[in-house]
């Protein structure tokens, strides 16, 4: 969709090429080189076209900040150009280079970088209360020192969070529209901050996917452990939000959780991660039978039939842990079955969940700890923001079609 916009719109400049001339020093876009950059590396020349298209974004909306063009001699000016500054951003298509213009008389402002901004001001803050809580290790000096904080002061850290938190609420608390089938549940666990020393502290996160196919992101709740009463607590305030409809959860084998959705979640199915399943029962089978089990559990996933056997052949071996653990979730291995079967690769795991854990825990690694849960929502809610907005404006996670 996205791809068919960009050339539609380089089409309309090609037929009209006094559109397509970007003011100070920047060259006017050529169609004919960015056609031929895509029809040889496709990735790369949708990486040139997307660059062309923000630089030229910017420098509209340049344009109407200073309320004239280059050179442009007006009364109704308000400020003068100053050149630009190169400046990196990532996009679905990779990182790519774009010039971002600089005005003279007062700040520029540009809604292409908002949703980057955001992620990094909360990072910003998360380093900055950690050093000024006095958590001066080498490592957050040095990243302190990276994002330009020497100056920082107090005041200015809270008037960032403040604005921050308020974006959070939002997101955490915004109604939940539409019936909801399907639910996927995770926990991460992270260091943060409480009463003078380090503790890992769960952040609870739940997905969704909705009727029309697109997935969505409705909760981050940080809680000392992923126990019942935590997820209870989700539960509740998901459901004042206007969760109703859910049909399958799908999550580890975390005790907790099953208490939790069988609770809240009365005539649900709770489906057990065939991959969690997997590696929980891989987990106390030795290095030299690793290989041979792993494949005769793939086997048995697709054949329930062949799932106790497993079981039994196990425990002949010796391997009493991982057929119990196969006895334990075989009843809710196979949930997943009594949905459509275009779903049932995207419904049976958490994978969807990857991602989200994947880009906090490499955004952690920036502070290394948080210095207070509301540091680590922060965090966590502004990444979650940025990936809630391609689920629902990206591509359907689930096929309609029968």
């Amino acid at each position: 969709m996205m791809a068919s916009y960009f050339f539609t719109r380089y089409y309309n400049l090609a037929l009209y090429p006094q559109v397509a001339k970007l003011s100070e020093g920047h060259r006017a876009m050529n169609i004919s080189d960015l056609a031929e950059d895509y029809l040889i590396d496709r990735k790369d020349g949708m990486r040139k076209l997307t660059a062309s298209f923000l630089n030229e974004v910017m420098q509209r909306e340049a344009e109407n900040q200073i309320q004239a063009r280059p050179y442009e001699h007006t009364v109704k000016r308000k400020a003068h150009r100053n050149g630009t500054r190169p400046r990196l951003l990532k996009t679905i298509h990779g990182e790519i280079e774009l010039d971002k213009p600089q005005i003279r008389e007062f700040p520029f402002k540009t809604k292409v970088f908002e949703r980057f901004s955001r992620v990094e001001e909360s990072l910003r803050v998360a380093v900055a209360e950690s050093y000024l809580d006095g958590v001066s290790t080498r490592k957050v000096e040095k990243v302190f020192s990276k994002f330009g904080l020497e100056n920082i002061s107090a005041s200015e850290v809270s008037r960032i969070a403040k604005k921050l938190d308020k974006q959070v609420k939002e997101f955490l608390n915004r109604p939940i529209v539409g019936s909801i089938s399907y639910l996927f549940l995770d926990a991460s666990y992270f260091k943060v901050r409480t009463e003078g020393r380090y503790i890992n502290k769960a952040l609870l996160i739940v997905t969704a996917i909705h009727e029309d196919g697109y997935r969505e992101i409705l909760s981050a709740t940080v809680d000392d452990s992923e126990d019942e009463s935590c997820w209870e607590s989700c539960f509740k305030s998901l459901k004042a939000r206007g969760l109703t409809g859910v049909k399958l959860v799908t999550s580890d084998g975390h005790k907790g959780i099953q208490a939790a959705v069988k609770k809240a979640f009365v005539g649900a199915s709770w489906q057990m991660c065939n991959v969690h399943f997997m590696r929980a029962v891989l987990k106390n089978i030795p290095k030299k039978d690793k290989k041979e089990v792993a494949y005769m559990l793939k086997d048995a996933l697709e054949d329930e039939s062949k799932m106790q056997e497993l079981a039994v052949i196990l425990d002949d071996r010796g391997y009493k842990k991982p057929a119990d653990t196969i006895d334990s979730f075989r009843f809710d291995l196979w949930n997943y079955k009594s949905f459509p079967r275009q779903h049932w690769r995207r419904i049976r795991t958490t994978n969807g969940l990857e991602r989200i854990n994947k880009e906090l825990k490499r955004r952690s690694r920036v502070s290394g700890a948080y210095s207070n849960d509301q540091s680590l929502l922060r965090v966590a809610v502004c990444i979650m923001m940025d990936i809630n907005e391609d689920w629902i404006t990206g591509n359907r996670y689930l096929s309609l079609e029968e």
